[in-house]
């Protein structure tokens, strides 16, 4: 007998379907993966401290436009300045200028500190001296002469005493560490007046340093 040929409807609608089977899983597997439960595990080990730390390091180190690295420089370069003029109100060593910093260069302030500098009236006296000499009287005129000439000898002459001073005893207290400019630096410390000194004087006058 003859076999009753199958409908064409039919042989085409089963590999319709065959060929979408396939399709299907996959979709249905993509949609599962990106719609992963959020308690879910993640489905791969937490980093490690040490390397959560490098990731940070390097995100860090990113390199910045050069914008950003010039605000960044302008940041760090007015808390530095911040805190050195702190240092130089209170005395800190750890944020003074280069110049002002050790043992020495403070024993060499708090020496000048601690005495009277003839130096460091020179500008009251000055104005005085001005004041007589701008007086159209010629005895008064003399006179503001002579006291230039008094206030010129007894400053050098003091400064060379209290450098004296000052280098015997950086070389009784500090035989090992280098003393190159540090008399210097006292007695331009010794021109300035008291008050307008810095680092601000932290002993007293007849105070031993």
């Amino acid at each position: 007998m003859r076999a009753n040929p199958l409908p064409l409807g039919f042989v085409f609608r089963s590999r319709a379907k065959e060929e979408k089977a396939p399709t299907a899983d996959k979709a249905l597997v993509t949609d599962s993966k990106q719609s992963r439960d959020p308690q879910a595990p993640k489905g791969r080990p937490t980093p490690k401290r040490s390397e959560a730390r490098s990731q940070r390091r390097s995100v860090a180190n990113t390199p910045m436009t050069r914008k950003e690295a010039a605000k960044r420089q302008r940041e760090t370069r007015r808390v530095q300045m911040e805190k050195q003029r702190q240092a130089l109100a209170s005395g800190d060593e750890r944020y003074l200028p280069a110049r002002d910093k050790g043992p020495v260069r403070k024993f060499a302030r708090d020496f000048i500190d601690s005495r009277f500098n003839v130096a460091e009236f020179f500008l009251p006296m000055a104005v005085v001296i001005l004041v007589l000499s701008m007086v159209r009287v010629a005895q008064l005129q003399n006179i503001a002469l002579l006291l230039w000439l008094v206030v010129i000898v007894l400053i050098v002459l003091d400064s060379i005493f209290a450098g004296f001073r000052l280098r015997k005893q950086l070389a009784e207290r500090f035989p090992g560490h280098n003393r190159r400019g540090a008399v210097f630096y006292g007695l331009l410390r010794a021109l300035q007046m008291r008050r307008l000194r810095l680092p601000k004087p932290q002993v007293k006058r007849g105070e031993r340093p």
